[in-house]
């Protein structure tokens, strides 16, 4: 069984992408990685450079930077990646860089893209996710932050990136046949240094909405106000052993009263099914098989 890696990144340095711990988190279970560099504006590249992996490939691009509509410049950037992937590659494993995987997820991760190998039904494979905010304590508990996506797909190039790069279709539209794997992805996409966060805002939503709408929802300002949360819960497992260093540099503080925090009616609601084990209005980019 064979498996690469890939992902797609620019200005990493600039936004305080934690890419570099996003591809070695996952490295141990992939033969190769493909990493597309952007044409950024930083040290993105060199930075890449540093892992001296010889299981990394990097391929040079060029990102549409007039395409402002829907993040689908994202998507076209994944899709490079995917491309470039060789033939005799069995599963991909798609890492976004501000996403990492705890080591202690590779094992079971492993079984399952070999258990589902020779089972051309399944498409790939769905994560659990955590998401971190304002600082490495704390995640996301209400239901305007994703549970699930697609993170390991079948090397098969009628599969395309959806939309902003979240998720993965196939054949003209039709949502891919997955499989659960009992691991988590842990999204650092907003821990960042509130000025790299801020810079992130003002530039990222440029790629979905045109300069009236930026110039109208987001506020010029130096620093990212991380107060402006609905319910965070806090995180007491441990973080990946990557991403240590890392989280010892914070040099922000961010504090928040879990006690002021309560799931809306509707949320409370959505909570209940799920530990008798439905899925009330969660959007899935796939089809579960069981």
């Amino acid at each position: 069984m064979k498996v690469t890696g890939f992902t797609f990144i620019r200005n990493a340095v600039k936004y305080d992408y934690p890419v570099i711990e996003s591809i070695k988190s996952v490295l141990p279970v992939c033969d190769e990685f493909i990493v597309v560099a952007g044409n950024s504006e930083d040290s993105t590249r060199q930075l890449i450079e540093t892992i001296g992996a010889g299981k990394i490939k990097i391929i040079d691009t060029i990102w549409d930077d007039n395409l402002r509509e829907g993040g689908r410049v994202l998507a076209l950037e994944t899709d490079k990646a995917f491309r470039a992937i060789a033939d005799d590659t069995d599963w991909c494993f798609y890492i976004q860089g501000d996403e990492v995987v705890h080591e202690k997820y590779l094992p079971e991760i492993r079984s399952a893209m070999q258990k589902n190998l020779n089972d051309k039904n399944v498409d790939g494979l769905v994560f659990k996710y955590l998401h971190f905010y304002g600082s490495y304590d704390y995640v996301g508990e209400s239901y305007q932050w994703y549970r699930n996506e697609v993170r390991v797909i079948r090397n098969n190039k009628n599969i395309y990136s959806y939309r902003d790069a979240q998720g993965f279709r196939k054949d003209n539209n039709k949502r891919l046949n997955v499989k659960e794997v009992d691991a988590y992805i842990y999204h650092y996409g907003w821990v960042k240094k509130p000025d790299a966060m801020q810079k992130k805002q003002e530039d990222f939503n440029k790629l979905w909405h045109d300069d009236k709408w930026i110039e109208k929802n987001i506020p010029k300002k130096n620093e990212f106000d991380y107060s402006n949360i609905d319910i965070l819960r806090k995180f007491t497992g441990t973080h990946p052993e990557v991403m240590q260093e890392r989280i010892h540099k914070i040099n922000w503080k961010f504090d928040y009263d879990i006690s002021k925090g309560e799931l809306k009616f509707k949320d409370k609601l959505k909570k209940m099914c799920e530990k008798l084990g439905f899925d009330i209005g969660q959007y899935k980019n796939y089809r579960l098989l069981k």
